[in-house]
């Protein structure tokens, strides 16, 4: 995803640049400008849309002349297709017989992005869902080793695959990002490898 964002200086003046996110890292992709006054401002920031854009076709749609959404505020957005598709593919799966929501939205987000657990609380915002604290995820996760979770979760994908005894791995993609915790041979031998 690409936007504008705006970053005061150290001079006091404010940089606008167009910045990639991806995977939940930022890039700069460029420098547009500094602006000290709002006119600047809103200049740049005009050139950094139109740099975005650029290439791309508008649709030719007359504004309504009176009435229609004139008047309209956007007071937010939300990805409910994207939500409700995934909510279902949870509950078809079987996995809502955990009855663990605050477990599924951790869950869901990851699919969304693989990303630690305090940062799924900002991919559920920009889904537009509400999002539990990231204490909450914390707590989710003691609940799933403490209630065996995995067990319930292979039960329920064996019952929708509808085949005979199979294994359920989950795969956690942030332990990578503690390092120095207890790790399991497999891990340690990653890590050597690595060179970590």
């Amino acid at each position: 995803m690409v936007f504008v964002r705006k970053v005061k200086t150290a001079s006091g003046a404010t940089a606008v640049q167009i910045v990639e996110k991806r995977h939940g890292v930022r890039r700069i992709v460029a420098h547009v400008g500094s602006a000290h006054d709002d006119a600047e401002l809103a200049v740049l920031i005009a050139s950094a849309r139109d740099r975005i854009h650029a290439g791309q076709q508008a649709l030719d749609l007359d504004a309504p002349a009176t009435g229609g959404a004139a008047g309209a505020v956007v007071t937010g957005s939300a990805s409910e297709v994207l939500w409700n598709v995934l909510c279902d593919a949870y509950r078809r799966l079987g996995f809502d017989q955990l009855a663990d929501e605050v477990f599924r939205a951790l869950v869901l987000a990851r699919i969304v992005e693989p990303t630690s657990t305090s940062a799924a609380v900002g991919v559920l915002d920009e889904l537009g869902v509400v999002a539990p604290h990231r204490n909450t995820f914390t707590a989710a996760l003691r609940r799933c080793s403490d209630k065996d979770y995995r067990a319930v979760l292979a039960a329920a994908c064996t019952v929708a695959s509808r085949v005979g005894a199979a294994s359920l791995v989950l795969y956690d993609v942030t332990t990578l990002h503690f390092g120095g915790a207890v790790v399991s041979g497999i891990f340690r031998a990653d890590m050597e490898d690595a060179g970590l």
